[in-house]
């Protein structure tokens, strides 16, 4: 099953001017559980995705919301010369097709 067909919000916006976050909300406890154990959720792969240092990638799992937060450095900053998205919003569509 994809993260698209299970997650209730796949949402990305801005940390600040340098990084992207993603919020990944699930309806229930087993498909929170499962995304948590789901190996393409995982520093190395979304940092392959996104072409930045797994070191990078922080993953931030919130029990009581069922909600994972990804956060990770942007290529340029917000509202950069060369920035095509400066709130950020646009980010989230490749971890739609991640394998859970």
């Amino acid at each position: 099953m994809r993260l698209m067909e299970m997650a209730r919000v796949v949402r990305s916006k801005n940390a600040g001017p340098l990084h992207l976050t993603f919020d990944i909300m699930l309806e229930t406890e087993a498909d929170y559980e499962r995304c948590l154990a789901a190996p393409g959720l995982r520093a190395e792969p979304i940092a392959k995705i996104y072409s930045v240092s797994a070191n990078a990638v922080a993953i931030t799992p919130y029990p009581t919301a069922r909600a994972i937060k990804i956060t990770l450095p942007r290529h340029e900053a917000a509202g950069a010369p060369g920035d095509r998205d400066v709130y950020g919003a646009q980010q989230h569509a490749p971890l739609l097709e991640i394998e859970v």
